[in-house]
């Protein structure tokens, strides 16, 4: 059964310096095509880590989305996020959002 296990944000216009290290099966999220994966305990976690390797600020990494990596190394967006994280009984209720999955509903 597929559940969360940690929150990550993905810079779709990061360029990667050498993705064919990533080419081989299980070193990136399976359905992430491009950019990059950061992944952290919370998401101002991921930020910071991108922050500190590139130099840039949020604004200035591009397209950035705040969502989770599964047990089955997918990235997935706060709602199916939600969805996922109570199918499993990972959470019993959403405390912040009727239909969004945040860090602070899993720890």
């Amino acid at each position: 059964m597929e559940f969360i296990k940690c929150s990550a944000v993905w810079y779709k216009d990061l360029p990667l310096q050498k993705p064919e290290v990533l080419e081989r099966r299980g070193y990136r999220p399976y359905n992430v095509n491009k950019g990059i994966v950061f992944c952290g305990w919370r998401h101002s976690n991921c930020i910071y880590q991108m922050a500190a390797l590139t130099g840039l600020s949020d604004h200035q990494a591009g397209h950035g989305e705040q969502g989770f990596l599964t047990n089955q190394n997918r990235f997935v967006d706060r709602i199916e996020g939600a969805k996922i994280a109570l199918k499993c009984g990972q959470i019993t209720k959403l405390e912040y959002s009727k239909d969004t999955l945040y860090s602070e509903d899993l720890y």
